[in-house]
């Protein structure tokens, strides 16, 4: 056994808390106990997680919230340490609860309480801690863990600590698969007749073209292949397969034959998951329509989910998405603003708060998605570039896992996207080349 912790009390927040932590310090050889004298007589490496006063030891005095099996308002308040926001101030060999701050962070506690929603029926990111202390943009957790691990080396010389190597994972939501193409005579009209009668005079032009054969704007799915041969890591591609296009859900019906294909080709070169669609935060039942509908498509069984403009609601969403046999689900991130929800930039298990368990669905959270930079943060792509390479070097910083969002639409030839391409082919190009 390479670390031994002291508590006083094994709950299950403690021991989801140290499941998730220490494994992304590289431990994974380690006990909890709660006999004391066990915990004096070792003579390896341990860390005592108490109030006790235990020579050769590893100190963090605990606040409260682990010992809790309840939702409250909690007293939060900010200091600095070693250049960054902690909070939860205790004594010991830091100044403040490590673990039960990063329980509040990484099983979204504040997102149970009473808050704002946005536009959309979603918990706001200005409500969250991050935001409001100026954190979100850093995944604080793995700054915060980087400090212990070289605190616990200067304590404990032998200890081996092994944290993973940073990674990037690319993926795409298929919202909406082509611009005009395989839209159906009713949709094209109407369309044409619209801009007709804004005066979208090039809109109207193009539409004709495209359906006289010119390459549809939001069609980059070949250009992507080509992109995706000087990555290391497979693409994540997420389909939106709505029964009905209506209010957010536009993609054209997953019965037409040209998506059916279109998933069928992906799915054979990549990873592919469901992007539930905005119809389905209201039925479950068409989450499960659609989990089966993709399964049927690509001929393999659908693991893999991230909400459509991010609709997550806790807890609700997530049981939802276990009772539909997703085990593994990127939605962990804001549809309002880039930078990192949970404050972490690794996968780790959801902690279902109301139940007081550990899940097996597994939550990769993701820290950039260019339409946020586009509809929200209003930025031009070259600020878009410098806020890319902002969360790519911060997280390669703490060897933790990149994950960015890119639609097809914004990668094709629409006019209104023009320069976002290049964007994303210089960042591929300058960073993660193979």
């Amino acid at each position: 056994m390479q670390l031994l912790i002291y508590t006083t009390q094994a709950s299950p927040r403690v021991e989801y808390i140290f499941s998730t932590l220490l494994p992304a310090l590289g431990i994974t050889d380690y006990q909890i106990t709660t006999d004391l004298n066990t915990f004096k007589n070792f003579s390896g490496a341990k860390i005592n997680y108490s109030f006790e006063q235990v020579e050769n030891t590893y100190s963090i005095q605990p606040a409260s919230l682990l010992f809790e099996n309840e939702i409250k308002q909690q007293q939060i308040d900010c200091f600095d340490w070693n250049g960054y926001k902690a909070f939860f101030k205790t004594g010991g060999d830091l100044p403040f609860d490590i673990f039960a701050a990063s329980f509040y962070l990484l099983s979204r506690y504040e997102e149970y309480l009473p808050h704002q929603l946005d536009m959309y029926g979603r918990f706001a990111h200005e409500n969250s801690l991050a935001f409001k202390e100026g954190f979100l943009q850093f995944p604080l957790i793995n700054l915060w863990l980087q400090k212990l691990g070289k605190s616990l080396k200067q304590k404990f010389p032998s200890l081996l600590l092994q944290p993973a190597d940073f990674r990037f994972i690319p993926t795409y939501d298929i919202d909406i698969a082509w611009s005009y193409k395989h839209k159906g005579v009713v949709r094209n009209v109407g369309g044409l007749v619209k801009s007709i009668m804004k005066g979208e005079w090039a809109n109207a032009i193009e539409r004709m073209k495209v359906l006289q054969g010119a390459s549809d704007p939001f069609d980059s799915y070949k250009w992507l292949d080509e992109v995706h041969k000087n990555l290391t890591e497979k693409p994540l591609y997420f389909f939106l397969l709505a029964q009905q296009n209506k209010g957010y859900d536009k993609n054209i019906l997953p019965t037409k034959p040209e998506l059916q294909a279109l998933v069928k080709e992906v799915s054979t070169k990549y990873n592919v998951g469901i992007h539930p669609s905005w119809q389905s935060g209201d039925d479950s039942k068409l989450l499960n329509e659609e989990v089966i509908l993709l399964e049927n498509i690509t001929s393999r069984s659908i693991i893999k989910s991230r909400q459509h403009y991010i609709r997550m609601m806790l807890p609700t969403t997530y049981r939802q998405l276990i009772q539909a046999g997703i085990t593994e689900d990127y939605s962990m991130g804001f549809g309002s603003i880039n930078g990192f929800r949970a404050s972490y930039c690794l996968p780790y298990k959801w902690y279902d708060l109301e139940k007081e368990e550990t899940t097996n669905l597994t939550l990769f959270p993701f820290c950039y998605m260019e339409a946020n930079s586009f509809y929200e943060q209003h930025y031009s792509t070259a600020q878009a570039s410098t806020e890319l390479e902002h969360y790519y070097n911060i997280t390669k910083s703490v060897g933790g896992l990149l994950i960015t969002i890119w639609h097809n639409h914004f990668l094709g030839t629409d006019r209104m996207f023009a320069g976002w391409k290049e964007v994303y082919e210089k960042f591929l190009q300058k960073f993660v080349r193979r």
